[in-house]
């Protein structure tokens, strides 16, 4: 659809970036890094400001991996500050733009269909994107990379690589200018929703740029990719149907959520099983709150160091439930099964599947539903007590162990401090 006009705009190192903000300093001249002194040197740095980026520092770097000759500040993450700075640049957005009309992608970055408005504004994209961008300098003090193009897939990639050349940072492409300036541009790991893994398939064939693509026979990227080879095709052309209207209208046919936790350290098998069902207890909390029931269930055991491949897998239930005590014992019989008892373990990730409305709980001839009943309304009086009280507020008594990682997380938004 060459006929719509869409801007992207990607708050600069937005953590650190507010972090500055919050201390009057510029993060083009302000040497800060966005990360938690309380844990290891090996901590990953969540954000660092443009001015350690310009020292040759990366973003998601470790701490040690930061040269001992920089001298910067430490910025323990706030991640309810960020959000609160994240919805005040969206109510900016908002003087400009109808809701419906804007795709928030992640916490600092967002997608604007700005068609309809610039002939309202008698303004140029690029003219309407400086006034917005101006705006929420103006409003927070953050600066903002703007990409424009004419279709999602273009906006992305002139974010992402045109406009961080540009020195007004802006980028702009269609698809002539994207044939032009991007077809043949090098790493093709740089092009939105191209990774390492798709990168390498693709150089089997000697495909090292979208311009390879667009001039390979599609017979052979169907035969390496599948469906997803029509993705690759049309990306490669500098196509893409999608718009803002098309997400919105969007609804998933599965259904699941996931939780997953990085431990604090390497846990053995029985500590292990405590933080697994922790986990469940909470994610199984979030199925009586949206009144569904699933009978799938996944997990993944990861090891540290990766010293052996992840164990877990997905189980198919017997019912369909939401019931604590029976999902419970469904997580801890395919715990024990399918974890090695001999390795370290660092990662876990749980999830439930195929969900439906608790309409469709399954009963037997032998279910208790008196007990059922009762342990559904005690659920319900634990959800109301967590969103009045907090969600310490009341914990198993397991979670008072050691291990026990529960409270410290309850506490966290998006695994950092809140």
């Amino acid at each position: 659809m060459s006929d719509r006009v869409y801007l992207c705009i990607d708050l600069k190192s937005f953590y650190a970036s507010v972090e500055c903000a919050e201390r009057g300093l510029d993060p083009f001249k302000t040497n800060l890094v966005v990360a938690d002194p309380e844990r290891s040197e090996g901590s990953v740095c969540l954000a660092v400001t443009p001015a350690m980026k310009e020292l040759g520092v990366r973003n998601r770097c470790r701490m040690y991996e930061i040269p001992k000759s920089i001298k910067f500040i430490i910025a323990k993450p706030r991640m309810h500050l960020y959000m609160e700075y994240s919805a005040n640049i969206y109510a900016v957005y908002l003087k400009y733009i109808s809701k419906e009309d804007i795709h928030i992608y992640s916490i600092d970055e967002c997608f604007l269909d700005v068609t309809n408005y610039l002939k309202l504004y008698k303004l140029t994209a690029k003219e309407l994107a400086k006034k917005i961008i101006d705006d929420v300098f103006q409003t927070t003090k953050i600066c903002a990379t703007v990409g424009i193009g004419t279709n999602l897939f273009l906006t992305k990639v002139a974010l992402d690589i045109t406009a961080k050349h540009a020195k007004d940072f802006m980028g702009y492409l269609d698809e002539e200018e994207f044939r032009k300036t991007i077809w043949h541009h090098k790493p093709i790991t740089d092009i939105w929703s191209i990774g390492k893994g798709i990168a390498k398939r693709l150089e089997k064939y000697g495909i090292m740029d979208l311009y390879d693509i667009a001039h390979t026979d599609e017979k052979l990227l169907y035969k390496e990719f599948g469906i997803n080879a029509e993705l690759l095709i049309d990306h490669a052309n500098g196509r893409e149907p999608c718009t803002i209207e098309d997400i919105h209208n969007y609804h998933s046919k599965s259904n699941s959520i996931s939780n997953g936790q990085v431990l604090f350290e390497d846990y053995n098998f029985d500590d292990a099983l405590l933080v697994m069902t922790e986990m469940v207890d909470n994610l199984e909390l979030e199925l009586v709150e949206r009144h569904l029931v699933t009978n799938s269930i996944s997990l993944s055991i990861h090891y540290s160091k990766e010293v052996i491949k992840p164990t877990g897998g997905t189980r198919k239930l017997p019912e369909y439930t939401n019931s604590s005590r029976k999902l419970t014992k469904y997580f801890e019989d395919f715990y024990k099964k399918t974890t090695n008892k001999n390795y370290p373990i660092r990662r876990i990730n749980i999830g439930f599947n195929n969900l439906v409305d608790d309409e469709f709980e399954t009963f037997s001839l032998f279910t208790d539903v008196e007990n059922e009943e009762k342990e559904f309304r005690m659920q319900r009086a634990v959800i109301d007590i967590k969103e009045k009280y907090g969600k310490n507020a009341i914990v198993r008594g397991s979670s008072l162990k050691e291990k026990s990682t529960a409270r410290k997380r309850n506490k966290l938004i998006g695994g950092h401090n809140g």
